[in-house]
C-alpha cells in the first residue's frame, strides 16, 4: 500500500519485563534484518546487549550456544541465513582501533553487523544504522529505545513494530 510505510515511526520504545521478552525482541529483530545491517548496541553492564544479540543471531538461523560477548577478542563471526559480525568496543582505547580492525569491509560484507558499545565509535559508524539503547529500570525489566537513521535500518524497524503489533493482536 503506498505510503504505509511512513506509519511506521523512525524511533520506537519498547519494554520489556523478562529475558523470554528480550529474546523474542531479539528474534523479531533477527527475522527483520536484511544484508547490510548495522545494529548498534547501548547499555550498561548487564543491561542485555548480548542477551539481545543472541536472539538476533539465533533467529538469522545462527546457533545460539556459539554467540558470546567478544569482550577479548573484539569481534566474532557467525555463519547463519546471513553472515553475523559481533563487535564489542568496550575494551577498545580508541576509534582508531575500531577501524583498525577493518571494520569498513565488515560493514560492506553483505552481512548483520551487531556492535555492543557502540556509543564508543557512533563516528566512524555507517549513517545507515539501527541504534539501540537499552536502559535497565528493574532486576529483569529493560526499556529498549530504537532510533532508526537510513533505509536499511528503517525497513527493519518497520518490520519490527509491525510483527510486534500484529503478535499483540493474536495475544
Amino acid at each position: 500500500m503506498p505510503g504505509s510505510e511512513s506509519s511506521f515511526p523512525k524511533t520506537w520504545t519498547y519494554t520489556s519485563h523478562d529475558e523470554v521478552e528480550t529474546a523474542a525482541i531479539g528474534a523479531a529483530i533477527g527475522r527483520a534484518a536484511r544484508a547490510g545491517a548495522v545494529i548498534a548496541l547501548v547499555g550498561n553492564l548487564g543491561a542485555g546487549k548480548t542477551r539481545l544479540t543472541r536472539a538476533v543471531a539465533k533467529a538469522l538461523e545462527v546457533d545460539e550456544k556459539l554467540v558470546t560477548s567478544p569482550t577479548f577478542v573484539l569481534i566474532q563471526e557467525y555463519a547463519g541465513r546471513l553472515p553475523v559480525f559481533h563487535f564489542d568496543t568496550y575494551r577498545l582505547g580508541s576509534v582508531d582501533e575500531f577501524l583498525d580492525l577493518g571494520v569498513e569491509e565488515y560493514f560492506e560484507a553483505g552481512g548483520v553487523c551487531l556492535i555492543e558499545w557502540a556509543d564508543r565509535v557512533a563516528g566512524v559508524l555507517p549513517d545507515d544504522v539501527l541504534r539501540i539503547e537499552i536502559d535497565i529500570t528493574g532486576e529483569s525489566t529493560r526499556v529498549f529505545k530504537f532510533a532508526a537513521h537510513g533505509p536499511i535500518a528503517q525497513s527493519i524497524l518497520n518490520d519490527v513494530t509491525r510483527n510486534v503489533a500484529d503478535a499483540h493482536k493474536e495475544g
